[in-house]
């Protein structure tokens, strides 16, 4: 045995296992189990990518200029206040790794991303789960639950994995009833999917406040999740953290070339979109109509219930053997619910299809 130990917390990690990505024998799956994007990724994006190709033996940009700057036109923002990373999980764990450490505490949502109480138990922190009400994050009870040890609360807004989200209002009054020393983290990966008004990504808090920063990724929308390209938006103090934190390549030369010709895309972009506002609505209706629980939802996904864990195991076994995957939420404290992604139209109506002969036979 080796008298080597790691630091406090870190074996108390379940490793993160993402949603299943194929099926035994040749059958192709239809994954719906990772909430990627239906339509795929930009054709521009795509062949600005390959184009990458042609410059793999020099080292990318360390500051990633470019993409920054493509960032900040895109959405009126200050460049030298955005850090790039391999996906917002990297920015989220930095983060986590610069605010917090052994004793403190990492605040979340009862039901909020895996990833957040996996970065604190990372660097030795305490991850508190606030409780939610009716799914969604409760803003009374993530100010209950802030301590003397609190250092930092992550909120995804919409959250992943139940659809829901925070208007603007009730944001703001998370970040009044927080100590100017705690960070708050918005993880805003879904923002492109939410045309409400009274939604914000949290631009706003950002420019208001100096303790909080805001994520968005690549990954979700614009498709280029293979890639892992991220961003963050924060106060000029928190973004200095970063950049001494981050490693000096930490993006791609063909992801940020990617990136840049994705936001140039909006075309393409809005062409997601409305399959999204075309087809959630529409599986939300019809997984009602065979009187399974749905969550309201503002992403790509919804959150559909069937009363019990075993049900659902039974539900999602009964997809998988038409090659249909979707994302089993034990591990959320969920197991009675099952996550599926909006995917293309004959993937949609065949999850519609498999899951109506599952519920006429279970009825019986």
């Amino acid at each position: 045995m080796s008298s080597l130990r790691p630091r406090p917390g870190i074996l108390e990690i379940a490793p993160y296992v993402g949603g299943e990505s194929a099926v035994a024998g040749t059958r192709p799956a239809v994954k719906l189990s990772s909430n990627e994007s239906a339509i795929g990724a930009s054709p521009k994006a795509m062949a600005a990518y390959t184009a990458g190709a042609t410059s793999l033996f020099r080292y990318p940009d360390g500051s990633a200029e470019a993409l920054r700057q493509a960032i900040a036109r895109h959405h009126g923002l200050d460049a030298a206040r955005i850090v790039c990373g391999a996906g917002s999980d990297e920015l989220l764990t930095l983060l986590v790794r610069a605010y917090a450490g052994p004793g403190d505490e990492v605040l979340y949502s009862r039901h909020g991303f895996l990833m957040y109480p996996l970065t604190a138990l990372s660097v030795g922190a305490v991850p508190v789960a606030a409780a939610e009400k009716n799914y969604t994050a409760d803003i009374d009870a993530l100010l209950a639950s802030v301590t003397s040890r609190t250092r930092i609360v992550m909120v995804a807004n919409p959250n992943n994995p139940t659809g829901s989200y925070l208007g603007r209002d009730e944001m703001l009054r998370l970040r009044r009833g927080l100590r100017s020393d705690i960070l708050l983290v918005i993880d805003a990966a879904y923002a492109e999917y939410v045309s409400r008004n009274d939604y914000s990504a949290g631009v706003d808090l950002v420019a208001a406040f100096d303790n909080v920063v805001m994520t968005r990724t690549f990954s979700k929308i614009y498709a280029l999740s293979g890639l892992r390209l991220g961003w963050c938006y924060g106060p000029p103090d928190v973004i200095d953290v970063l950049n001494r934190l981050r490693g000096p390549f930490n993006v791609s030369t063909p992801a940020q070339q990617a990136g840049i010709a994705a936001l140039d895309d909006q075309e393409f972009l809005s062409k997601a979109r409305a399959h999204n506002d075309r087809w959630l609505p529409w599986l939300i209706e019809r997984y009602r109509d065979l009187g399974l629980v749905v969550l309201p939802s503002v992403a790509n996904f919804v959150l559909v219930g069937f009363g019990t864990a075993e049900r659902a195991s039974r539900a999602a076994a009964a997809l998988k053997a038409e090659a249909i995957l979707v994302r089993a939420m034990a591990a959320y404290g969920l197991p009675e619910f099952l996550r599926i992604t909006v995917g293309l139209d004959t993937e949609n109506e065949a999850v519609i299809r498999v899951l109506g002969a599952f519920v006429a036979v279970d009825r019986l």
